[in-house]
């Protein structure tokens, strides 16, 4: 059955004023997500702060912007802009201290970041990043009045540009004129959420759909295809989905890994400079 869950206003960062629908009391975690914030604001005070440095091992992040700009760097030298549309997929591996800090001072920042857990023998890979432009997602019709665009995965003969992610995801950016259905195929053996941040829709196996508000995330479980209908008005959601690991997660912080030892170690790096 179809659940769901609402999104708890917070904050992290240096202030950042965040709403987190993934990593709560209510939904500690999907395998393999682990964390789901959505950011919005047209008052500065609100992100003006940003994330300064901090550190990330055994887990992947990933950054999409709807509105406004964040700039990141980090302890490597890299560093970057992530405009409008864009996505920044981050696999930490090993470790990295980086910051992600606006840039920009007034108007409306908006976006999304979700972390995705890292396979056993990959948390210790080295730290590696897929900035992707807007104009290299493509954006495809699922059906008429219905139009997606594709982060990961791949929906008809289309492919998303993020690459060689472990669990094999799929990241859509999904829009709905109002009242309009389409279906959606994914990999069945993935776990799957429909997260709606405009409007309302009905999602779900098909038979077996409920309705998801704004602000509400829908746990849709593992299954080969999630029927979407949007209500008397347009909605707009992001369908994601991923292969389960099945691994035991051990989680404080900024570290996620498979035993408390390895979290101990993270700690022991991070305070030496080792990451």
């Amino acid at each position: 059955m179809v659940r769901t869950v609402v999104g708890q206003p917070t904050s992290d960062g240096a202030g950042v004023r965040l709403t987190r629908v993934m990593g709560t009391a209510a939904l500690e975690s999907l395998d393999p997500f682990l964390l789901l914030d959505e950011f919005r604001s047209d008052d500065p005070d609100d992100y003006i702060a940003g994330f300064p440095d901090h550190p990330h091992r055994g887990f992947e992040t990933v950054t999409y912007m709807l509105a406004g700009r964040m700039r990141h760097g980090d302890n490597q030298g890299n560093s970057g802009s992530l405009g409008p549309g864009s996505v920044q997929w981050m696999t930490a591996g090993r470790g990295i201290v980086h910051s992600e800090l606006p840039e920009q001072e007034q108007g409306l920042l908006w976006g999304f970041q979700l972390w995705v857990n890292l396979p056993a023998r990959d948390k210790l890979t080295a730290p590696r990043y897929q900035d992707i432009p807007a104009a290299d997602i493509p954006e495809l019709m699922l059906a008429e009045g219905a139009r997606a665009r594709l982060i990961a995965g791949r929906a008809g003969d289309a492919t998303g540009p993020v690459s060689g992610v472990a669990t094999e995801p799929v990241y859509m950016d999904i829009a709905l004129e109002g009242g309009c259905h389409c279906t959606v195929s994914l990999p069945a053996a993935h776990n799957a959420f429909a997260y709606v941040y405009q409007g309302a829709a009905h999602a779900g196996p098909p038979s077996n759909t409920r309705e998801v508000r704004r602000g509400e995330l829908a746990v849709l479980g593992a299954g080969s295809s999630v029927e979407l209908t949007a209500a008397d008005a347009p909605a707009r959601m992001l369908l994601v989905a991923g292969k389960p690991l099945a691994e035991p997660v051990a989680r404080y912080g900024p570290f996620v890994m498979n035993t408390s030892e390895e979290i101990r170690q993270a700690f022991d790096d991070y305070r030496a400079g080792r990451l």
